[in-house]
C-alpha cells in the first residue's frame, strides 16, 4: 500500500515536471514567434534627413516617427520664466542640430496608424531620440526614462519651466495627422502570409 502512494506521488512530481517544461518550451516557442512576426518588414534607411517637427523626418523618401519618445508640436508653446515661447519649434531646431550634415541610419520594423516608419535613429553612432530627451526637448515615451530623470533634475529643455505633454496638447488642439487608408488587418494577414511563405 505504502508503495503504490510513493509511486503515485512520484508520478504525480514527473507529471508536474513535465508539465512545467512543456508550458515552458511552448511559452518559449510564442516568444520567438512573436519575434520574428515584429520582425517582418524590418527596413534600415540611412542617407540625409528632412525634419519635419521634433519626432519625425524623412529618410530615403520614408517618412519615420522616431520610436521612444514624443516631442512637442510644431505649433506647441511652453513657459519658461513666466513667459510663454515656442517649444515645438525648439525641438524642431534640436533635431535639425543633431542632424545636420551627418548621415542618419534608422532601424524600425513597426508602423504607426499613419503608417509612418517607427525607428531608431542614430547619427554618428549616437542614438537621435536618447539625445533628444536627454536636452529636454522630448519626453520618454517607453524608452529613455534615465535620460530624462536626468533632463528633468537638470531643468533642460522643456524642463526648465512649464508644458503640456505632446499627447495632451494634441487631443487638445485636434493636430492628429489622418490616419492612412488601408486595411490593417490586411496588411497584418499579408505579413504573416510573407512569413509563413518564408519569403520574410
Amino acid at each position: 500500500m505504502r508503495g503504490r502512494r510513493n509511486a503515485r506521488k512520484r508520478g504525480r512530481r514527473s507529471m508536474r515536471l513535465t508539465d512545467l517544461l512543456l508550458t515552458l518550451l511552448l511559452l518559449g516557442g510564442i516568444a520567438l514567434l512573436v519575434d520574428r512576426l515584429q520582425r517582418i518588414g524590418s527596413q534600415t534607411l540611412s542617407g540625409q534627413v528632412i525634419v519635419h517637427d521634433g519626432d519625425t523626418l524623412t529618410v530615403a523618401g520614408e517618412r519615420i516617427r522616431l520610436e521612444g519618445i514624443d516631442a512637442p508640436e510644431f505649433q506647441q508653446s511652453c513657459t519658461r520664466d513666466g513667459q510663454d515661447y515656442a517649444c515645438g519649434r525648439e525641438a524642431l531646431r534640436a533635431l535639425r542640430r543633431l542632424v545636420a550634415g551627418a548621415e542618419v541610419v534608422c532601424e524600425g520594423y513597426e508602423r504607426d496608424r499613419y503608417d509612418r516608419l517607427l525607428a531608431r535613429c542614430k547619427v554618428n553612432g549616437k542614438d537621435i531620440g536618447e539625445a533628444l530627451v536627454a536636452a529636454g526637448w522630448a519626453l520618454a515615451y517607453g524608452a529613455y526614462d534615465g535620460a530624462e530623470a536626468e533632463a528633468r533634475r537638470a531643468r533642460r529643455g522643456i524642463w526648465a519651466g512649464g508644458f503640456e505633454a505632446p499627447h495632451d496638447w494634441r487631443v487638445e488642439h485636434q493636430s492628429e495627422p489622418r490616419p492612412a487608408d488601408g486595411d490593417l488587418l490586411k496588411r497584418l494577414w499579408d505579413r504573416f502570409v510573407e512569413w509563413f511563405s518564408g519569403e520574410g
